[in-house]
């Protein structure tokens, strides 16, 4: 197994994308030109939707993903049969040698995998309608037909043909280092292909002559039209990709690749016959959002999971405080709840059309940032695009439109070629959260901290004044700290707000000390703007967090996880002191100090602080309490508590690199944490919960203070507990 890679932000922020996409479908499984011909037309019309470089004709990219069409292939290889061959759609290096190499891992792979390589096929296109830039990183684009193993067809197969492509990509990057991203297998699939480049919307079909061949029939295509943005345009990111095509931004995207790569080891399910190791790693920060989600849904619907399933899981919608939903079709928010322990939303805005060549569909994520409409028409064929009107046959066809609408927040569409069937949201989801018992699954796995430990504040405090002021200068917190920021808090119930600008020097530029929080800076929100949080969206957004291991994804049931549920991350001294005891989680609490004055010492102590706690999660330790909480006799001049933000990044990215990061959780009792932007960057770098118990302090002793006594008496001060 592959050591996971930590996804590295300033290279995810290269890789992000806004375009058009849509699908069309028949219904009947009637495969024919004409869809393409549509298809070609409806992408032409989503030129304004990409974007292009400076030479105005090299597009971001543009493609088709459709059945494979076997009629075409047949008049080179007339023996072909369908129910036992893949086809595989190649970028090849612009390099006779690298060529060659290419072709030889490929035809390594396929003949240790027990497969047969029928032969190349040399892709007909009009190099002349290519961009200059386009052409500059051009590749060779070839297909390749591959027999499968004897008696495997369907699913199986398309399992054998993935597993290939894995083992193709491994190796080339092992044999031809930094040459291997110009060889990039677009698809390999016994049922579908990819038609794509870093072309314009309307010249893909002058580029591919496959796609204007009338023998180039489907009964389904999903087209896509890119805007990369922040990026230089690559040849394999156009889409549709495997499984995907993407409108949008996954702004969650650095959180998701580090989970993934963290859980990578324990994704298991029988299908693969203990070979799950040779299809990982699973994601690349390197490649964009749109591609990283790709790969987690075709391992889903590789693994067997519908197409519909893997997106309801992975692109939730807000289940919560949702009447219609409720209304509808309640059984889905047991699935949601269930998984939502085995994996984190990829949170867009996104738009996504989907298919495994039997079911095409479309999801929109929960906050609806993403136009998407759909018709039927009388004969059975089904369009979803990003807007209306891409046919030029609004009204025309006006008259052969059976049925239409709009995809809403979190809501799906989905087109089964096989049954014949159109389903939309509601009954989808039913479908989909009847299939297990999730109800019976949940009330087995979860339980709720509030019924564990009900919130209760102490009204004493807990240290004498002398004690507490020795705390706040060990921990950076400093007078305006406690009365701006802590004292605001209680007073008032919300965060403090200023009128005036920052106007002090940058930490790293400064020449005073500073708390490490104070190097870190929000980063500008490219979509969400102005701010979308839980007070103000709460329909969309919750504070809830779990604590507890994550369980393996491709095989869930009533045991995959044990965990806690948290109403917030921001635990009370009473709540925390109920998980620091709870055996089901076996919670193991560490300390946070180093020895001061002494060269090395705090990189000694963080090495042995992530060597401890690696120990304790193989050990069973399913929460990891960091705490640099000491008593009034411990206080000790020379031993200082670890940056609490510091050791909680080192323990959470050592256990990524170790494979141990889904099976346990991190909740970090702290001095040092004492605003809001403080328990942000706790979570930000892996906390699930934190209790800031010097603030917690500093409130009671304020609210006990014959000061504050007196202005509440008078009327001058209305106090409340805010954190």
């Amino acid at each position: 197994m592959p050591v996971p890679v930590v996804a590295d932000l300033e290279t995810i922020l290269q890789e992000r994308d806004a375009c058009g996409v849509g699908f069309i479908a028949n219904l009947r499984s009637i495969k024919s030109h004409t869809i393409v011909e549509q298809a070609l037309h409806a992408l032409g019309c989503m030129e304004h939707r990409g974007a292009c470089s400076a030479d105005d004709d090299s597009g971001d990219g543009a493609g088709l993903m459709t059945q494979i069409p076997w009629k075409l292939l047949k008049q080179d290889v007339p023996a072909l049969n369908e129910a036992t061959t893949g086809v595989g759609m190649l970028f090849l290096p612009n390099d006779d040698a690298l060529e060659a190499q290419a072709k030889s891992i490929l035809e390594e792979v396929v003949s240790a995998e027990g497969l047969k390589l029928l032969g190349y096929r040399q892709v007909p296109v009009v190099h002349k309608v290519v961009g200059r830039f386009a052409k500059a990183t051009q590749p060779r684009i070839w297909q390749v037909i591959i027999e499968g193993k004897a008696g495997q067809t369907g699913d199986e197969l398309e399992r054998q043909l993935f597993i290939v492509r894995k083992l193709i990509e491994r190796a080339a990057t092992a044999a031809m280092g930094a040459a291997a991203e110009d060889f990039y297998v677009c698809t390999l699939s016994n049922r579908t292909i990819t038609y794509k480049g870093m072309l314009r919307s309307a010249v893909v079909g002058s580029f591919f002559k496959d796609l204007t061949n009338p023998d180039y029939e489907t009964a389904f295509v999903i087209y896509h039209r890119r805007f990369s943005t922040n990026t230089t345009p690559k040849w394999p990111l156009a889409q549709p990709m495997r499984v995907l095509g993407h409108n949008g931004e996954i702004n969650t995207l650095q959180g998701n690749l580090n989970w993934i790569a963290s859980r990578q080891s324990e994704l298991q399910h029988p299908v693969w016959a203990g070979r799950e190791s040779q299809l990982m790693p699973l994601c690349n920060a390197a490649e964009s959002d749109s591609a990283n989600l790709d790969h987690v849904a075709e391992l889903l619907v590789r693994t067997g999971v519908d197409p519909q399933e893997a997106l309801l899981l992975l692109v939730p919608e807000a289940f919560r405080n949702h009447p219609d939903l409720m209304k509808e079709y309640p059984e889905v928010v047991d699935f949601y709840e269930f998984y939502e322990g085995l994996q984190e939303g990829w949170d867009g805005p996104a738009l996504l059309v989907f298919s495994d060549g039997k079911r095409v569909g479309a999801r929109l994520d929960r906050n609806g940032l993403r136009p998407a409409r759909f018709w039927r028409t009388a004969d059975d064929t089904i369009y979803v695009a990003s807007e209306v009107g891409v046919l030029g046959d609004v009204i025309s066809n006006a008259a052969n439109v059976v049925a239409k609408g709009r995809l809403g927040p979190g809501q799906m569409v989905c087109a089964d070629l096989e049954a014949g069937t159109f389903a939309e949201n509601a009954a989808i989801s039913r479908a989909v959260a009847t299939k297990q018992p999730y109800k019976q699954w949940l009330s087995q796995s979860l339980r709720r901290l509030e019924d564990l430990s009900p919130a209760s504040y102490p009204s004493k405090p807990a240290m004498d004044s002398a004690t507490m002021l020795r705390l706040q200068a060990a921990n950076g917190m400093g007078a305006e700290d406690a009365q701006m920021v802590i004292e605001g808090m209680a007073q008032a119930g919300v965060e403090p707000t200023y009128c005036m600008g920052d106007d002090i020097p940058l930490a790293v530029l400064s020449d005073k000390p500073h708390m490490l929080y104070n190097y870190f800076k929000q980063r500008f929100a490219q979509v969400t703007n102005p701010p979308i949080d839980p007070l103000r969206e709460g329909l969309v957004m919750s504070l809830e967090m779990r604590l507890g291991g994550r369980g393996n994804l491709l095989n869930p049931g009533a045991d995959t996880y044990r965990q806690v549920l948290l109403n917030s991350p921001i635990l009370l001294e009473t709540q925390m002191a109920t998980i620091a005891q709870d055996t089901q989680l076996g919670t193991k609490t560490f300390p946070i100090t180093f020895k001061a004055r002494l060269q090395g010492s705090l990189t000694a102590a963080l090495q042995q602080l992530c060597a401890d706690v690696e120990q304790a999660v193989k050990a069973g330790c399913q929460c990891v309490v960091l705490s640099d909480r000491v008593t009034q006799s411990a206080m000790q001049p020379d031993v200082v508590p670890i940056p609490s933000l510091l050791a909680t990044g080192a323990v959470h990215h050592h256990l990524i690199r170790t494979g141990l990061r889904s099976d346990t959780s991190i909740v970090v009792e702290t001095a040092q944490a004492f605003s809001t932007h403080h328990a942000a960057m706790l979570i930000g770098y892996g906390a699930h919960a934190v209790c800031p118990y010097l603030a917690y302090e500093t409130a009671r002793q304020w609210r006990l203070s014959s000061r504050t006594q007196s202005l509440i008496k008078s009327g001058k001060v209305s106090c409340c507990a805010a954190l």
